[in-house]
């Protein structure tokens, strides 16, 4: 159970539940519900649409905790999309640093690439008939491996490829490699193969080489999905003490996909995080009562007890994380703390790139983000993970700095 907490609206009850105050947890024990906005007065807030704050809402914040969502198997397949951050991304709006001269030149390549997945499909599959012999896979590279450290804007330019790809979106695919696992788990691996096969793009985002067993699937999986024709395009991250060694991922990239090696352009794209690139440093935690009256006063926000909320990941399995956080427009923390292990660990990377592909502000009160994960976490196997996703919950963290009234 959660430590008792003061309902925020003022009245005696002691609410030991999950959720921050009694208006979440124990509904019948709140019969102030309904003259909720007058309580709540807590000053007033600007309706931009822009921040998505709102004068103090006449209803409780949601919860994901109280989320339960089903995701059938073709909504995984249709979602195979650029996420909502990167819907406008194009090459053209990919700002090179000036002192990166890879970043230009892996925008040119891509640029190129795009342009020769033109025509018909590789294999010929789209004009065989099924008594004609399947033409042969072109030979030379199929694939794309952008490989470089974080916030480089890789995801950008992976974005804008499956864009600039002449192709209709329904032979194109996107997602990351645990997005990839999760949909062969769900339609099995030779209906997945089928369901991709007549494609002319599949890109890959964050492709992990941290559990022997899903890398081992996935290369299975793209030695079918290349020999049908299907371009590829990866992404994955380079740790920062490795940005000065000259040895990045792809040579771990290339060795554990063994045969498909040849298939595979590797581009290496130096530079600096841009999610911190001359932005001030990311706001300090807030008090639980700023997040709690936050809360309240934002449209469509959630307001959960970190360890709870931990918990609840626990019994959701991790495809379903992206409808977890469908319609929400931020998510509010109280107590946040050290996550307690490797696999509670891994499960909030996952909700932490949900978020952020959905670019859902997350305000918090308890330690820093930069604290959540153990120096044993960030010196171990999964580090780049742990990297990315400190990365990814500031930026959402400085996203949320205006949900706060000054």
């Amino acid at each position: 159970m959660g430590r008792p907490v003061v309902c925020p609206v003022g009245c005696p009850v002691v609410c030991p539940v999950a959720h921050v105050g009694c208006l979440v947890g124990h509904r019948e024990q709140a019969s102030h519900v309904r003259s909720l906005a007058r309580p709540l007065n807590w000053g007033t807030v600007s309706s931009s649409a822009a921040s998505g704050h709102h004068p103090i809402a006449e209803v409780a914040p949601l919860s994901l905790c109280a989320r339960e969502p089903h995701v059938p198997a073709d909504r995984l397949v249709a979602e195979m999309v650029p996420p909502p951050r990167f819907e406008a991304a194009r090459f053209d709006t990919y700002i090179p640093d000036p002192n990166q001269p890879s970043q230009t030149e892996a925008v040119r390549v891509l640029s190129g690439f795009a342009a020769g997945l033109g025509g018909a499909h590789a294999s010929g599959a789209g004009k065989r008939r099924w008594f004609q012999k399947k033409a042969a896979a072109p030979a030379g590279p199929r694939g794309i491996y952008l490989d470089g450290g974080y916030g480089v804007g890789k995801t950008h330019l992976l974005a804008s490829l499956w864009h600039a790809t002449p192709a209709a979106p329904e032979q194109k695919a996107f997602g990351t490699f645990v997005e990839l696992t999760n949909l062969v788990g769900a339609l099995g691996f030779q209906q997945t193969v089928r369901t991709l096969g007549g494609h002319r793009l599949l890109c890959i985002d964050e492709f992990e080489l941290d559990d022997p067993g899903d890398t081992v699937l996935v290369s299975s999986l793209l030695s079918k999905l290349v020999g049908e024709g299907v371009a590829l395009a990866a992404t994955s991250n380079t740790l920062p003490g490795k940005l000065g060694e000259g040895r990045f991922a792809a040579t771990d990239f290339m060795r554990e996909i063994q045969g498909l090696s040849s298939h595979f352009k590797a581009l290496r794209i130096d530079g600096e995080d841009y999610r911190h690139r001359g932005l001030p440093e990311a706001p300090a935690p807030y008090s639980e009562e700023q997040v709690t009256k936050a809360a309240y006063a934002t449209d469509r926000a959630s307001l959960d007890d970190f360890p709870h909320l931990l918990e609840h990941l626990s019994k959701v399995h991790p495809s379903r994380y992206g409808a977890l956080t469908d319609d929400l427009g931020a998510v509010c923390l109280t107590d946040v703390t050290p996550v307690p292990d490797q696999s509670t660990a891994l499960r909030l990377v996952v909700l932490a790139d949900r978020l952020y592909d959905r670019e859902v502000p997350v305000l918090a009160s308890g330690v820093p983000f930069d604290r959540l994960f153990s120096e044993d976490m960030l010196n171990g196997g999964y580090r780049k993970k742990y990297f990315r996703a400190i990365s990814r919950l500031t930026a959402l963290a400085r996203d949320a700095k205006g949900l706060v009234d000054a």
